[in-house]
């Protein structure tokens, strides 16, 4: 018999935190689940390390090494490989409570069905505070977009996705000497076809690094120009929110700009509002880049 969820987490040098997720897995309450570990290129000894944790057979365990292409790259891959019911990624400097297994496979086998893409539940600091808010108690179902643009949520979220849902949408596209680019593209996208289910229980320790993408947003704009106006094309025609088409095609020239694209308003579908927006987008690409030579990670 097939576990039910499979774990997975890219992994980039980053040996000194695993050993942190890999302890938590081995504490589940409920082993129904295997864990894949992505080495998106490492040059630690992430190999060796899990190469003792498959020795100790404690839980199920796959490991795939690939050259460097950064998260997105590493979702592409997993996504691949991934033959379980249901996926969760938690990330390398993340971990589990002992229950979240437990509570994912119980919440997904009682209200479960192929109406839902999966799950949606809490993230949580180490201290147990959530990260956001919970979700309100009446609320049995929402898309990831909903709730942060219609119910006007906060935090980081985590999802748990049926693997024939998310599979069947485009992988994340890859740019030349880009190595980040937004995981929201396919989330989005399967919000336009399912919802999901609503948990308040916590399903990830966030721990942020100072080095991970979520602290260091002006670096990963100025590093990846490309990947992010792809991304904002994109999302200005997803989005119902005004407010969210105003700041897309904002940031849209800004990383036009940055890559030199002199035909990113013939390239937007918002020709108008993209063009109202170049004076505001010339103003946010030197915030940037100011904001990256101050963090001396200036980079022409």
């Amino acid at each position: 018999m097939s576990e039910t969820l499979t774990i997975f987490t890219p992994a980039f040098n980053r040996a000194h935190t695993l050993l942190r997720t890999y302890q938590s897995l081995c504490r589940q309450t409920c082993q129904d689940f295997e864990w894949l570990i992505v080495d998106d290129g490492s040059t630690d000894n992430t190999k060796e390390l899990v190469d003792g944790w498959i020795e100790e057979n404690k839980i199920s365990i796959r490991y795939i090494h690939q050259e460097n292409q950064g998260m997105h790259g590493a979702h592409n891959m997993a996504y691949r490989n991934i033959t379980t019911e249901l996926n969760t990624c938690i990330d390398s400097d993340d971990y589990m409570p002992d229950d979240a297994v437990e509570k994912i496979v119980s919440l997904w086998r009682e209200k479960g069905s192929e109406k839902y893409a999966g799950i949606i539940g809490l993230d949580a600091k180490i201290n147990g505070s959530i990260i956001g808010q919970k979700f309100l108690t009446d609320l049995e179902e929402t898309t990831l977009r909903g709730y942060y643009e219609d119910l006007h949520g906060t935090g980081d979220k985590k999802l748990v996705y049926r693997t024939d849902v998310i599979t069947k949408y485009p992988e994340y596209p890859l740019f030349k000497g880009e190595k980040y680019f937004a995981l929201a593209y396919k989330y989005y996208m399967v919000d336009c076809d399912y919802p999901l289910l609503v948990s308040n229980d916590i399903y990830v320790i966030v721990d942020y690094q100072k080095d991970g993408s979520s602290m260091g947003m002006w670096k990963q704009y100025w590093n990846n120009p490309k990947g992010f106006a792809f991304f904002r094309r994109f999302d200005m025609m997803q989005t119902k929110s005004i407010k969210r088409k105003w700041i897309d095609n904002i940031h849209y020239v800004s990383h036009s700009i940055r890559f030199k694209n002199i035909h990113f308003l013939k390239e937007s579908p918002m020709k108008i509002m993209t063009f109202f927006s170049i004076v505001p987008g010339l103003v946010l690409y030197e915030v940037n880049r100011y904001k990256v030579k101050v963090g001396k990670l200036y980079k022409v």
